[in-house]
């Protein structure tokens, strides 16, 4: 059994879907079971293992959870500067409690974090290995996470993502063109550089850990399990915020979901109104990922054009 964490989010509903169109065992929580509070995640998890919330007749060992997916965030960057005992709350203290319960009943967890741990100063791609060191609340609240869950048990993936859009939840595309089609010219910051990442495709990553380490015949070769540990994950390529918002109204232009003409101008960050400090540069390198798992990541080019073929605007 999967349990689904944060599945009214923007990744956990995309999780969910793919989930059902694999036709693999889950259930799924949002804010009814509060991750800040051990006793309410402990006492759902008692919930399904025993016959209170499946019927009866479903076998014991058919409801043991055995893994946990994690997509429950506080993700208001801005926000977290005035709301840190908010932020903390959720994205370290709801790690903290989710690792406890998962080594508690003996299951393995998948844990999403950001590539706002590290501080922009780099040049070249982040590995899992390169030095944290967050600008701000939001950045330290994931990456307190992070350190809780390593402390906590071992049995465990953190996928670090970057610039996360997905469907049927507020994202950066999904405003940019809001504000392409109401306005003339739309102003976006051109110094930061990083990947978007499509929800889609993080969500059948993670489904692809399960799918490795519950087919693994052993512990080494080629049908191996990927080991545990921090990986990175975003769609191949690094662009600008600049650059992202040119091919957003690129496609939508395309694909006929956006009729208007605007003009994207480029701004520095000292220019925007964000209140906390953003990464200058946070492209994270994949090859970990890619030789754990045996894929291909797709350009965030292909990906964005696939999202918004697909989008309802």
């Amino acid at each position: 059994m999967i349990w689904v964490i944060g599945s009214k989010g923007m990744l956990g509903q995309e999780v969910v879907r793919q989930l059902e169109s694999l036709h693999l065992p889950f259930v799924q929580t949002g804010r009814e079971v509060d991750i800040t509070k051990y006793d309410s995640l402990n006492d759902f998890a008692k919930s399904v293992e025993t016959s209170s919330y499946f019927p009866s007749k479903l076998p014991r060992e058919h409801r043991q959870i055995k893994w946990i997916i994690n997509c429950a965030a506080y993700t208001e960057v801005d926000k977290a500067e005035d709301e840190e005992a908010a932020a903390m709350a959720v994205n370290y203290e709801g790690a903290l409690n989710i690792a406890r319960l998962s080594r508690q009943i003996g299951a393995k967890l998948i844990h999403i974090s950001s590539d706002y741990v590290f501080d922009g100063k780099a040049s070249s791609p982040y590995t899992e290995d390169s030095p944290k060191n967050p600008l701000g609340v939001y950045g330290r609240s994931k990456s307190e996470g992070e350190d809780a869950i390593k402390k906590e048990m071992n049995l465990y993936y953190i996928i670090r993502t970057s610039w996360l859009y997905g469907f049927n939840a507020k994202n950066f595309v999904y405003s940019i063109l809001d504000k392409m089609k109401e306005n003339d010219s739309v102003k976006v910051v051109n110094d930061q550089k990083g990947c978007p990442t499509f929800a889609g495709d993080l969500a059948g990553v993670i489904i692809k850990f399960i799918e490795k380490s519950e087919n693994a015949k052993s512990l080494f070769g080629k049908n191996k399990a990927p080991s545990y540990g921090i990986y990175n994950y975003s769609n191949e390529g690094e662009t600008t915020w600049f650059d992202f918002a040119s091919e957003i109204y690129k496609q939508a232009k395309k694909h006929g979901r956006i009729k208007n003409n605007c003009e994207i101008t480029g701004c520095s960050s000292g220019e925007s109104e964000a209140k906390a400090q953003r990464p200058q540069y946070s492209v994270l390198s994949k090859e970990k990922i890619m030789k754990e798992l045996k894929i291909k990541i797709p350009s965030w080019q292909s990906s964005l054009e696939r999202f918004i073929k697909n989008s309802k605007f």
